[in-house]
C-alpha cells in the first residue's frame, strides 16, 4: 500500500494541538486509499473513531472536495454514542474549516427532521442498525446511499454476533448493491478474534479484501479490588451495599466518577443508597435505558459539561462514550467477563498515554474470585466475546419486507444480494422459499387471513407490496430490540420519566410509592399505558426488571476453576477468602480444571444436590429444569431448584446416590426438546420472532398494544402453528432462540461431555462452604438482585457457621 499523506489542514490541526498522527491512524489512511476495507482493534483511548473518520476528513480537506450527498455513514450500538460522537466530531470539523455537515439519526429524531435527511442528506450520518434499516425501506433509498464511500462501524463487537448485527449486514449487503465501491471500516477495542470479524465484515467473505490494523499499545490500566475494611468479604448477595461508605469516599477523592452496574435495579439501588450517604451534597446522577430521553440526554450533557462528580449507569454507557474527565471507573459485582470489564475500564481518562483507573467491588466471595480472574485477565491481554452464529431468519424476514417498501424487488437478485451477507452465506433455497412464503402470507397455516398477507408476486416475476399501507405498518413496528412489556411513568403534567415493566406496574395501586429515577413517587392512577405519578412524601420500592442476566463468560469460568486449585496462589487473597477455600477443600473437594464436582448432604430435614458446574447463570437454569424431572421419573421427588453462575443446587425428599444418571449426555435429545416446547421460554421466544418477524404489531397508528394483548396474540398463533405447521419459519427462529442465547445449550452439552468422564461425587454429612452462597438465595431467587441483602448476610452467616465448623 502507498503511504497516503495527510492534508497540511489536518496536519496544522494536529500540530496545533500538540498531537501526532499515530501509526495506525495513518495505516487506516493508507488501506482507505487502496480501496480495501479496514478492521481496526485498538486500544480505548487510541483515536479509533478519529482513525475511522480520518479518511474522510481528509478528503473534505484535500484540494478536490466531495459534493453534496450521503458521503460516509457511521453506525453505532447506541444512541449515547452516536451524540458523542457528534460532539467530538464537530470539533476538529470546526477548528480545521471543513464543509462537512454532521447529523445524528435515531428513533428519538423527530419526524420531519428524518424526512429532510432523506431529501437532503448531510455528509455524514450518524445512527443505529435499526434506524439504518427503516431508512432503507424507503423508497428513494437507492439514490439516498448511491453517493456513499464509506461506513464506519464502531463498537463492532457489541452487536455483530447478534440478531443486531444479522440486521446490520443484510443492510451493508443492500448499501453494497446501491453503492459497489463503497469501503467498510470496523472499530473495536475488545475484540477475542479478529478473524472472526473480518469474515463478517467481508462482502462476500472476501476476508482478504479486509486490512486488520492493530493500533498502538496504551499504558495498561490500574485495575484494583475494593475490599471491606473491617468486616469480611461477604458470604452471598450481588449488590455490594457493604462498599458504599468506602465508594463515597472515593467519589469524593476523584474528580468524575463512572458507576457501573450490571442491572437497571441495581443502579436505582446504588444511586438512591449513595444519594443517602452524600452529606456534601454532591452533584450524582443515574442513567440506564429506562429513563426518558430527555432524563438520558439531561444527564449525557452534564457529563459532558463536566458538571457531575459520579454518575451511576449501566450498559447504556459501556461503549465508547468519550468523557474526558472521568478518571474512577467503578464495577458494582462481578464484571461477567474481561472485554467488558477493558470496556468500561476505559471510559477512565480515555487517553492512550495515561493510565486507566478501575475499582473492582465484589457482592460475594465468589464475585471476588471472579473480580480477581477478571482483573489478571486483563492484564494479560485476554479477551472474551460471544461467538458468531447463522443469521436469524425472523431478522431476514424483516429485512425482505423492508426491502418491498422500498419497492418492487426479484426474488434471485435479492437471494444473491443476502448471501453475499457473512451471516446468511449458509442460506439455502428451501429456507428463502419459505422466509418469502412468510412474508407473503404469514405461512401455510394463516394464509387464509387476508391480514398477513403483505407482499405478492406480480405478472413481472417481481414482489410488491399488497397495499401501500403495509409500508407505514412496518416502519412503525421494525426493531430489533423487543423489549418487555412496558409502562410510562409520567407526571400529571404528561413529563415522561421513563419506563417500568407491565408485570412491576400491575402490582401498583393509587396510593403505593415506589423510587424510580433518583425520585420517590406515588402511584395516582393507571390510565392505558400509562402509569400517572406524583412526588410522594416517603420512599418506597425500587422496581425490578426481567432483562437477561449476563452470564460469567467460559474464559473466566475457566480462570476461576484453575485459582480454586491453585493453592499456592491462595496467599494473595484475603484471610476468610483463604479459609473459605482451605476449609472447602479439607472438607469436601475443590473442583479442578475440567472437572464437574456433586456435592450431596441432608440439610433442615431434605436432600441437596449441589452441582458445581462454572457454566453461566442461563446454562445452570436449564440443567435445573432437566435435572429435576429425571429426578421426579425415578421417584427421587425434587421440591425445587436454585441456580447462580457457579452453580445449581435441588433439594428433594430422597437423596440421590449416584447422579451420574442424570447428567447423561442423552438428556439434550429428547427431554430437551420436550422441555423446551412445554416452557415459557419457547413461547417468549417466539413472541420475540414473531414481534421482530412483523407477524405481531405492537404498534397502530394512534394507539400501543400492551404487552398482555401481545403476549395474548402471539400465544394463540403459537398454539396454531405448534399443532398445525411446527416447522414454521417463526417456530425455527424461536428454536434457534431458546437452544443459544436462552439456555446457553453449548455450555450445557460441555458440562454434560465433562461429567461422563470427569464427575466428582463427595457425600457430606452438612453443607460444604462452597454451597453456602447457593443455599442462601432459596426462597429469593425471584427477587431483584440486591433486594434482600441484609437478609441474605444473616441467613449466610447461620449458614456459614455450620460449614465452616470443624
Amino acid at each position: 500500500m502507498s503511504a497516503a499523506p495527510l492534508p497540511p489542514k489536518i496536519a496544522e490541526w494536529f500540530a496545533a494541538r500538540g498531537w501526532r498522527l499515530r501509526r495506525h491512524q495513518a495505516e487506516m489512511l493508507e488501506v482507505a486509499a487502496s480501496g480495501h476495507h479496514a478492521l481496526l482493534a485498538a486500544d480505548t483511548g487510541a483515536g479509533k473513531t478519529l482513525g475511522g473518520f480520518l479518511p474522510t476528513l481528509a478528503e473534505f480537506a484535500g484540494e478536490s472536495v466531495p459534493g453534496e450527498g450521503l458521503h460516509t455513514l457511521y453506525i453505532s450500538p447506541l444512541k449515547a454514542l452516536a451524540h458523542d460522537v457528534q460532539r467530538n466530531l464537530l470539533t476538529p470539523i470546526d477548528e480545521i474549516g471543513l464543509p462537512i455537515r454532521v447529523e445524528t439519526r435515531s428513533g428519538d429524531t423527530p419526524s420531519d427532521r428524518k424526512a429532510r435527511q432523506r431529501a437532503r442528506p448531510p455528509h455524514i450520518l450518524l445512527t443505529t442498525p435499526e434506524s439504518l434499516s427503516l431508512l432503507l425501506s424507503y423508497p428513494e433509498s437507492a439514490a439516498l446511499f448511491s453517493t456513499l464511500k464509506r461506513v464506519v462501524i464502531d463498537e463492532i463487537h457489541a452487536f455483530a454476533t447478534g440478531k443486531r448485527g444479522d440486521l446490520l449486514a443484510l443492510a451493508l449487503a443492500r448499501i453494497s448493491a446501491f453503492a459497489p465501491g463503497v469501503q467498510r471500516v470496523g472499530l473495536s477495542a475488545t475484540l477475542a478474534d479478529p478473524e472472526e470479524f473480518r469474515a463478517w465484515l467481508a462482502p462476500n467473505g472476501r476476508v482478504q479484501d479486509v486490512s486488520l490494523v492493530i493500533g498502538e499499545e496504551g499504558a495498561p490500566p490500574e485495575v484494583s479490588i475494593l475490599l471491606p475494611i473491617e468486616e469480611r468479604v461477604p458470604w452471598s448477595g450481588h449488590a455490594a451495599t457493604w462498599a458504599i461508605p468506602q465508594l463515597y469516599e472515593e467519589i469524593k477523592a476523584h474528580r468524575t466518577t463512572l458507576v457501573f452496574c450490571n442491572t437497571r435495579f441495581l443502579a436505582e439501588l446504588i444511586f438512591q443508597l449513595l444519594w443517602d450517604a452524600n452529606e456534601e451534597n454532591l452533584p450524582i446522577g443515574v442513567h440506564h435505558g429506562s429513563l426518558s430521553k430527555e432524563a438520558r440526554r439531561k444527564v449525557e450533557g452534564a457529563m459532558a459539561d463536566g458538571r457531575l462528580r459520579a454518575l451511576v449507569c449501566t450498559a447504556s454507557l459501556d461503549l465508547g462514550v468519550d468523557w474526558g474527565d472521568i478518571d474512577l471507573v467503578v464495577q458494582m459485582g462481578a464484571p461477567k467477563g474481561s472485554s467488558r470489564l477493558l470496556q468500561r475500564i476505559g471510559r477512565a481518562n480515555h487517553r492512550l498515554d495515561q493510565p486507566s483507573r478501575a475499582l473492582l467491588v465484589p457482592g460475594n466471595r465468589f464475585e471476588f474470585l471472579e473480580a480477581t480472574a477478571a482483573m489478571e485477565a486483563v492484564e494479560d491481554g485476554q479477551r472474551d466475546g460471544e461467538e458468531f452464529r447463522p443469521g436469524s431468519l425472523d431478522v431476514l424476514a424483516q429485512h425482505v419486507m423492508a426491502c418491498a417498501c422500498a419497492g418492487p424487488f426479484d426474488e434471485a437478485a435479492l437471494l444473491e444480494e443476502v448471501r453475499s451477507a457473512h451471516s446468511y452465506a449458509w442460506l439455502d433455497a428451501e429456507r428463502w422459499t419459505r422466509v418469502l412464503d412468510f412474508v407473503a402470507t404469514g405461512g401455510y397455516s394463516l394464509r387464509a387471513y387476508d391480514r398477513f398477507r403483505r407482499i405478492v408476486r406480480s405478472p413481472d416475476g417481481l414482489w410488491r407490496l399488497t397495499h401501500p399501507e403495509h409500508a407505514a405498518r412496518h416502519r412503525m413496528n421494525a426493531g430489533i430490540i423487543v423489549d418487555s412489556e412496558m409502562l410510562h411513568v409520567r407526571f400529571r403534567n404528561g413529563r415522561d420519566l421513563g419506563k417500568v415493566e407491565e408485570s412491576f406496574g400491575a402490582t401498583l395501586r393509587p396510593g403505593d410509592t415506589f423510587r424510580f429515577a433518583g425520585m420517590d413517587l406515588e402511584v395516582e392512577s393507571l390510565r392505558d399505558l400509562d402509569l400517572i405519578v406524583k412526588a410522594a412524601k416517603k420512599p418506597g420500592q425500587i422496581p425490578s426488571y426481567m432483562g437477561a442476566r449476563m452470564p460469567i463468560s467460559s474464559h473466566l469460568a475457566d480462570r476461576v476453576r484453575a485459582m480454586m486449585v491453585d493453592r499456592a496462589g491462595w496467599a494473595r487473597f484475603p484471610d476468610d477468602v483463604r479459609e473459605w477455600l482451605e476449609m472447602q477443600d479439607w472438607r469436601s473437594k475443590l473442583p479442578g480444571p475440567g472437572q464437574l464436582l456433586v456435592e450431596s448432604f441432608p440439610h433442615s430435614g431434605k436432600h441437596y444436590i449441589v452441582f458445581h458446574t462454572f457454566e453461566g447463570w442461563n446454562a445452570n437454569q436449564a440443567l435445573g429444569m432437566l435435572v429435576t424431572r429425571r429426578m421426579e421419573e425415578r421417584g427421587l421427588m425434587p421440591l425445587g431448584y436454585v441456580a447462580n453462575d457457579y452453580a445449581v443446587g435441588i433439594w428433594s425428599l430422597r437423596a440421590v446416590t449416584d447422579p451420574a444418571p442424570l447428567l447423561s449426555p442423552d438428556i439434550l435429545n429428547d427431554e430437551f426438546i420436550d422441555w423446551v416446547q412445554d416452557s415459557y421460554m419457547l413461547r417468549r421466544a417466539f413472541r420475540e420472532a414473531a414481534v421482530i418477524g412483523g407477524l405481531v404489531e405492537r404498534q397502530h397508528p394512534g394507539k400501543r398494544k400492551s404487552g398482555r394483548q401481545v403476549t395474548f396474540s402471539t400465544d394463540l398463533i403459537y398454539d396454531v402453528l405448534r399443532k398445525h405447521e411446527p416447522d414454521h419459519v417463526l417456530i425455527e427462529a424461536a428454536w434457534a432462540d431458546a437452544r443459544t442465547r436462552l439456555t446457553d445449550v453449548g455450555r450445557l452439552a460441555d458440562l454434560l461431555d465433562r461429567a461422563e468422564g470427569q464427575l466428582v461425587h463427595v457425600e457430606l454429612e452438612r453443607v460444604s462452604p462452597m454451597a453456602v452462597p447457593l443455599l442462601t438465595m432459596i426462597g429469593r431467587e425471584s427477587l431483584p438482585s440486591g433486594a434482600a441483602d441484609d437478609e441474605l448476610l444473616v441467613e449466610a452467616e447461620s449458614l456459614a457457621a455450620l460449614a465452616m465448623r470443624a
